[in-house]
């Protein structure tokens, strides 16, 4: 099963600062901490799916890997293994007591904290499958991309407002962007905080919408940007266009654009890791006597010598002819695996030949002692 998007888990935008990050995992942790939840199995679980998101994204090395090549970056030993899980309160105690106060404060107590209002609504990342073929991959290549997405709107800048005085302060939460709401518990005081239903967030409502976008900020359209695919990616990776996913409404911060790799079949060649094979058809006659052929690579013409008495199914190997890794720390091989080509008709002439070696050749077919160790009779 695949993983989640460990942006998605936080419910933080690809450019989210480390203290969007830290807040985004403090609050689902104290949402979905196991002595919130007694005997919830699916809130535990779900805890330590945004633990495991947190120690990739607060790190910026770990975070810079995730970006570029997604989860395919990340290795086993990136993350930390618990035991339980409130040991996780442990090691990362200091998310809990940075902003303030301790989290049981939080947890229990009838601390509030005042937010700034946001600007606009985030605009959403866009994903796009992009094609490439092996010899791309080998080396590299530059691509131009023509994306769909809702783009800035021209005319009001993004504001929605037809002027910039087209705002009015928010009659339900008096512009400050949030309703809150105050009960009693067993533990004290709880304050409820949600983000304002009539404004959204940004604490004033547009008194005159944009006529051309009609008060979101935003219209649909089309651009064309260029990107760098590095060498040696695979099926699967991904790369991370930082803004050029979805404008935001009203000047939200714009979306990501999330380009997936897709590798196209080649008529030649099979990929598997970063090794490459070539599969070279030879004669009967060839496979006997010994030959050299040029067979096509990835990168130009390769000789390939054929040595006498060559089984079928043999494998010569070229090594570092292969593909890259991303790191390019390693390389794979090219590999010609030899086969033996049976025509399916001969004429005249040459079935007389043949005939004439059935008859007089013993190394025209196996002998006995071979066919019984290949399990056959003669």
């Amino acid at each position: 099963m695949a993983k989640k998007d460990y942006y998605e888990i936080l419910g933080v935008s690809r450019d989210a600062t480390l203290d969007e990050i830290k807040r985004a995992y403090r609050k689902l942790a104290m949402e979905y901490h196991p002595d919130r939840n007694p005997g919830n199995k699916e809130a535990e679980e779900k805890f330590k799916e945004i633990t495991e998101a947190y120690q990739i994204l607060s790190d910026p090395e770990k975070r810079r890997r995730y970006d570029m090549y997604g989860h395919s970056g990340i290795s086993e030993s990136d993350y930390i293994h618990f035991t339980d899980v409130r040991d996780i309160f442990d090691v990362f105690r200091d998310i809990f007591d940075s902003f303030g106060g301790g989290f049981f404060d939080d947890f229990f107590g009838t601390r509030t904290q005042t937010r700034k209002t946001q600007r606009g609504i985030p605009g959403s990342d866009r994903k796009l499958k992009l094609k490439l073929t092996l010899e791309e991959i080998a080396t590299g290549v530059r691509k131009k991309l023509k994306i769909k997405h809702f783009k800035t709107c021209p005319e009001c800048g993004g504001t929605g407002a037809r002027s910039k005085g087209g705002y009015s302060t928010c009659s339900v939460c008096n512009g400050i962007g949030e309703i809150r709401q105050v009960r009693k518990s067993f533990f004290g005081q709880m304050v409820t905080i949600t983000t304002c239903p009539n404004c959204g967030g940004e604490g004033k409502v547009i008194k005159e919408p944009c006529n051309v976008c009609g008060g979101e900020g935003r219209i649909y359209g089309e651009n064309v940007i260029e990107v760098d695919i590095p060498a040696g990616v695979r099926e699967g990776n991904y790369l991370t266009v930082r803004g050029y996913g979805d404008a935001g409404i009203r000047g939200g911060a714009p979306g990501d654009l999330i380009v997936v790799i897709e590798e196209e079949a080649h008529p030649f060649f099979e990929r598997k890791g970063n090794d490459v094979y070539y599969t070279l058809l030879i004669s009967y006659p060839e496979a006997v006597l010994g030959t050299e052929v040029e067979v096509p690579s990835l990168y130009g013409k390769i000789k390939v010598k054929v040595e006498p008495g060559t089984q079928p199914g043999k494998e010569i190997r070229f090594k570092g002819k292969g593909l890259p890794s991303v790191d390019k720390n390693t390389r794979g091989d090219f590999i010609v695996r030899v086969d033996i080509w049976v025509p399916d008709k001969v004429n005249a002439f040459e079935r007389e030949l043949l005939q004439k070696l059935l008859k007089e050749g013993k190394n025209i077919k196996p002998d006995a002692g071979e066919l019984k160790k290949r399990g056959l009779s003669g």
